[in-house]
């Protein structure tokens, strides 16, 4: 589903990874990222995809949302089991998106 936002501008997440072979609670522990990430203040959507390498795209109200979110306790633990165990390699891009437009039939 593509994620609502609101009127520019706002900020987008763009986090891009490669997989390693480990599934030990990997897919529980991002189910749980987009709930937690869905409570947080300034959170306004994400939409995600994952083929040879994953793109997640969080959407933002500000800058400081975004630095809440990297603080919170249960994303910092998840990261750094995706560090250790989950990912080959990832990067993260933060955006700041001046325009969007949509199309739906």
């Amino acid at each position: 589903m593509i994620a609502k936002t609101q009127e520019t501008p706002y900020y987008a997440v763009i986090f891009t990874s490669v997989r390693t072979e480990i599934e030990d609670n990997y897919g529980d522990t991002a189910n749980r990222m987009m709930e937690l990430a869905a409570e947080q203040p300034g959170f306004l959507g994400v939409e995600s995809a994952r083929n040879e390498i994953g793109i997640t795209v969080s959407y933002w109200s500000d800058l400081e949302a975004i630095k809440n979110w990297k603080m919170n306790a249960e994303h910092t633990i998840a990261r750094e089991t995706g560090r250790s165990d989950w990912y080959q390699a990832f990067k993260v891009r933060i955006a700041k998106v001046e325009r969007d437009y949509d199309f739906t039939k």
